[in-house]
């Protein structure tokens, strides 16, 4: 069947692939699916497209008797705890880190979580048949207003510990990529305890602070001023707001793999135990600390939906990726940025210098490459490479991870680009580096005999 959905909701660039008929298609299959008089809140992030595509997204659900309820431009995090609380379903409209040209439509379970596969599949196949239930003139949908910040800010003020916050006085630079987070994240901090100063806090859908994805180039602004001032930590969203990038008091920049490491220490060792999820692409740093402290971890695929069901299934009580989202079950199932630069905030308040708690975690160097391939290649390709590579220790969770004595690669099939990607891992960079090269190699090699 043709795939509509990718690894997070329905994405493209405006005008092209991401259009009002599709937005207003969809929305109409969504709505069949969930089923007239139910209730849809849909946020934004901040791009140029998203009042166009919302209005196509709002018509679709009211023309198949959904009402909607507009909660503007909020964190998308803030949208999946608002509907989980107050709404049957949610529809998100953002392209999270994606260039300012794309935009996208995700869709929020009245759990607050993202739909799992099964379920994008049967929107998909009302999509693509076109099958809608429209209502009769007068079933039609109503829309409204609504406002999901105070509801988001309160729940995650109920899990922080503000006394402590407000005695140290963090301060804090916090970068918010012009995106959603412009309108939450620097509110949150301040009710906190925090003096915070802003970086590209005004909304704007061009990104004309840097690129919404917080990598180390885009956050050079961020990391210099964090270095040069007597600021205590440094904060970066996407720009949706669902990932935090930290930068310790030295200007370092945090990987994401880093804090996923410590809050998994910490909240491990708090609980005495408990189950940590996270993707077979994580560091070997987490199940390290995880394990020292008495802690089960459960490796999943990548995805964030599938990190937070299995949570669901097993009650964990944290999750995450290697990219900056984390999940706190006792909060909601879902990425959380503000809740991440909420903790971080609170236990650098608590324990001292960031640097000085990620300097004590079980170090590795993680090296990612990626090798174009075309998506009618994927499966035979993984097929050949699981052939290849039989006989070493490996796990096939997603794609194919082959474990060394050095250390471990994965090589899996990218869901968004017609590429494969190739991560690995060893104690030194040197190690990772030449592990990435040679698998990197192979990969090549194998593709390039079979087209």
């Amino acid at each position: 069947m043709t795939r509509l959905f990718g690894t997070n909701g329905v994405r493209g660039t405006v005008n092209e692939d991401m259009d009002v008929d599709l937005a207003l298609d969809l929305a109409k299959a969504i709505g069949t699916w969930i089923g007239k008089d139910k209730e849809v809140a849909i946020g934004t992030d901040t791009r140029a497209s998203n009042f166009m595509l919302k209005n196509s997204v709002s018509s679709g659900l009211m023309a198949t008797g959904c009402d909607v309820v507009d909660l503007g431009e909020v964190p998308t995090p803030a949208l999946q705890y608002y509907t989980k609380e107050s709404a049957d379903f949610g529809i998100a409209i953002t392209a999270s880190h994606n260039p300012p040209e794309f935009n996208g439509i995700k869709c929020v379970n009245d759990d607050g979580t993202e739909l799992i596969k099964w379920m994008e599949e049967e929107i998909e196949e009302i999509y693509f048949s076109k099958d809608f239930d429209l209502v009769d003139w007068y079933e039609v949908g109503k829309k409204k207003s609504d406002d999901a910040l105070e509801l988001y800010s309160e729940a995650i003020e109920d899990k922080i510990d503000k006394e402590v916050i407000r005695r140290a006085k963090p301060k804090v630079i916090l970068d918010c990529a012009n995106g959603a987070g412009c309108h939450f994240t620097p509110y949150l901090l301040r009710r906190l305890g925090c003096k915070v100063i802003t970086l590209n806090a005004q909304p704007d859908g061009s990104f004309p602070g840097h690129n919404s994805e917080p990598t180390p180039e885009n956050l050079q602004d961020l990391i210099r001023l964090t270095s040069k001032t007597d600021a205590d930590i440094g904060i970066a969203h996407d720009g949706d707001a669902d990932r935090t990038i930290f930068i310790d008091e030295e200007g370092e920049y945090i990987h994401g793999d880093r804090t996923l490491t410590l809050l998994a220490e910490k909240l491990v060792k708090k609980n005495g135990g408990g189950t940590v999820v996270t993707p077979v692409s994580s560091s070997s740093s987490v199940a390290d600390v995880v394990e020292e402290n008495g802690g089960e971890l459960i490796y999943t695929a990548v995805g964030s939906p599938i990190v937070a069901r299995k949570m669901m299934e097993e009650k964990a009580l944290f999750g995450g990726e290697e990219n900056g989202g984390l999940i706190f079950a006792d909060h909601q199932y879902c990425r959380d940025g503000p809740m991440s630069a909420a903790k971080i905030v609170e236990l650098v308040a608590k324990e001292g210098k960031l640097s000085d708690l990620i300097n004590e975690l079980p170090q590795y160097s993680l090296e990612k490459r990626s090798v174009e391939c075309p998506d009618e290649m994927k499966d035979p390709l993984l097929d050949r490479l699981k052939e290849f590579y039989s006989e070493k220790d490996h796990d096939d969770t997603d794609g194919l991870k082959i474990y060394y004595e050095e250390g471990w690669v994965l090589i899996r099939a990218s869901g968004t680009e017609p590429k494969y990607r190739i991560y690995s891992e060893a104690p030194d960079e040197i190690e990772a580096e030449n592990l990435a090269i040679e698998h990197q190699k192979k990969v090549e090699e194998i593709l390039g005999s079979m087209l």
